[in-house]
């Protein structure tokens, strides 16, 4: 049985997805915020890619040296307080012109690679993040996700000690390759900068599955009920994705 692959600029909806996207924006005014990772805090920052070390992936922006800027947000899943474990986020929306902009939105996991395709809780903001889902590359499938920098001023285990992290330094998280049974391979680094108001916040709208560059596509049911799910968020909070990939504060 062949899986669906979503085409974001296809007209028109299904009634399966119709459904969706309107249960997906009553829940989310009923919850007053984002249905998925309502509480986070957001940056302005770079992305650096160094290139892929081995066989490459077929996508350009991850083989490819470059510096791009970046807009950043580091969220929990469930809002639990303080320094309550949580799934946590981090949404990465690389600027890239031409190409318009790159949406990479992952969540805490495990390193192996059983574990990559797992959201699991933590503490700390600093760890491993993957895309939970593989996403399909011309040569594989791969999974994208972020690695805690060695070297990087530390996170913290709380939205308040990730804003103070970065109003002393530049913390900074690897980006990450993976196939399904092979290491995660750096390519490339997010640099945490200056934080955004909580308006510019309110006003991000991420879009994981139409956001993505040459040569990666996202597949199958899963990618197709967040999408759907996404739409509804969005539209139920009164925001659009900007594709011209801006720097203002409506990204």
């Amino acid at each position: 049985m062949s899986v669906p692959t979503v085409r974001p600029a296809a007209t028109g909806a299904s009634a399966p997805a119709l459904a969706v996207r309107r249960a997906a924006a009553v829940l989310t005014r009923l919850r007053r915020a984002r249905l998925f990772h309502p509480d986070g805090r957001s940056f302005a920052g770079e992305v650096t890619i160094w290139g892929t070390p081995g066989p490459p992936t077929g996508v350009a922006l991850l083989d490819e040296p470059g510096r791009y800027p970046a807009t950043i947000r580091l969220s929990k899943g469930v809002s639990t307080p303080g320094s309550w474990p949580d799934v946590l986020g981090l949404a990465v929306r690389v600027h890239a012109d031409p190409g318009g902009p790159f949406d990479l939105l992952v969540s805490s996991s495990g390193t192996p690679p059983l574990l990559r395709a797992v959201p699991l809780p933590r503490r700390r903001f600093a760890g491993t993040y993957s895309t939970i889902s593989p996403l399909r590359a011309p040569r594989r499938r791969l999974w994208l996700g972020a690695l805690a920098d060695p070297e990087s001023p530390d996170l913290g285990r709380s939205l308040t000690e990730v804003g103070a992290a970065t109003r002393a330094a530049e913390p900074r998280l690897v980006l990450a390759v993976a196939s399904a049974v092979g290491p995660w391979r750096p390519v490339g680094q997010v640099s945490i900068g200056t934080q955004l108001s909580a308006r510019q916040d309110a006003a991000l709208a991420f879009d994981p599955i139409g956001n993505l560059p040459a040569g990666l596509r996202a597949a199958g049911p899963l990618a197709w009920l967040r999408d759907q799910t996404y739409r509804g968020s969005r539209r139920a909070r009164g925001v659009t994705v900007q594709s011209g990939g801006s720097l203002g504060a409506t990204v």
